[in-house]
C-alpha cells in the first residue's frame, strides 16, 4: 500500500525515533543517517517529477532504501498527481503526501482558495523526522521553484519555501543536499543562475542540475545550454533526460534512465 494521503493534521500519529547519536540526528537501522535531496526546479514543468523518479531508480540501483515526499500537491484528483507517477515509472510504494489542494496554483493561494489551513511548517519537519530510522535515502520534490510559498509557519510566523525547509532540516545536522531540474531552452541560464544564487544566499549545498525534457530534436539554444549550463552556474549537469519519459512503462523507465546521467 503506498503511504500517500496523509494530510498534515495527521504527523504526530506517524512520529517515529530511533537510536540517537551524539549531535541528536537519529540512525538509519544500519548506522546511517538519513540523506536527504531537495529536488526542485527552475519553474514549474520542467520535469522535477521524472528526475526525481529516475532519481529513485538509480539510487534503487546503488542498493539504498529510499523514500519520497511531496509536501504540497496541488490541482490533481485523489489517485492522480506526481507520486502516483513517480509510482507509475519506478514502481516505489514508500511515497508521503502531506498535504493536496484542489487548484492548480501555489499550494498557500489554493489552500486559502479553498478555505482550509494552510500547511504547517513544524508539521512537515516532523514528518520527516519520523521518517527517520526507515531509509537511507529522503528524496523531497518542491512545488515549482525554489521559493514558492508551499503553507504557513509559526514561529516565526510566514509563509515558507522549499529553501525554508532545506535549511532548517541542514540546521538539524541532516545531510542535506539541493538538485535542481532545469529546461534546457532559451531564457535557462538566466533562471538556473538564479535559482542557483538564491541557494548561495542562503548557505545551502547543491549537489548538482539535471536537464529535464529535453528536447529530441534540439535546436541551437538546448544544444548549447547543455554545455553553458554547467559553465554559468559552476555546477555540475548530472543528467539529461529526454522529452517523454514519463510515457514509459516501469521496465522501459527503469532501463533508459540508467542512462541519463553523467
Amino acid at each position: 500500500m503506498r503511504e500517500t494521503g496523509l494530510h498534515h493534521a495527521d504527523v504526530s500519529q506517524h512520529r517515529r525515533r530511533d537510536r540517537e547519536d551524539f549531535s541528536g540526528n537519529y540512525r538509519y537501522r544500519g548506522g546511517t543517517i538519513m540523506k536527504i535531496t531537495l529536488v526542485t526546479g527552475t519553474n514549474t514543468d520542467v520535469g522535477k517529477t521524472i528526475a526525481t523518479a529516475a532519481l529513485v531508480v538509480r539510487l534503487q540501483e546503488q542498493g539504498k532504501s529510499v523514500a519520497v515526499m511531496k509536501p504540497a500537491q496541488t490541482g490533481e484528483p485523489e489517485g492522480s498527481g506526481d507520486l502516483a507517477t513517480i509510482h507509475k515509472l519506478t514502481g516505489l510504494d514508500h511515497l508521503y503526501e502531506c498535504a493536496r489542494f484542489p487548484e492548480p496554483l501555489a499550494p498557500d493561494v489554493s489552500a486559502q482558495r479553498a478555505g482550509v489551513s494552510l500547511l504547517d511548517f513544524d508539521d512537515v519537519v516532523e514528518r520527516i523526522v519520523g521518517l527517520e530510522g526507515k531509509y537511507e535515502h529522503l528524496l523531497i520534490e518542491g512545488a515549482g521553484g525554489l521559493l514558492v510559498r508551499l503553507g504557513a509557519q509559526q514561529q516565526p510566523k510566514r509563509l515558507w519555501t522549499l529553501a525554508d525547509l532545506g535549511a532548517e532540516l541542514h540546521s538539524r545536522g541532516y545531510d542535506t543536499e539541493f538538485l535542481i531540474v532545469t529546461s534546457t531552452n532559451l531564457g535557462s541560464l538566466n533562471s538556473a543562475e538564479l535559482t542557483v544564487e538564491a541557494l548561495r544566499h542562503r548557505d545551502l549545498p547543491c549537489a548538482g542540475l539535471i536537464a529535464g525534457s529535453h528536447p529530441t530534436h534540439a535546436g541551437l539554444a538546448e544544444q548549447l545550454n547543455l554545455t553553458d549550463l554547467p559553465r554559468v552556474t559552476d555546477l555540475p549537469l548530472l543528467a539529461v533526460i529526454p522529452e517523454g519519459s514519463g510515457k514509459l512503462s516501469t521496465a522501459e523507465f527503469r532501463h533508459a534512465s540508467q542512462q541519463w546521467f553523467s
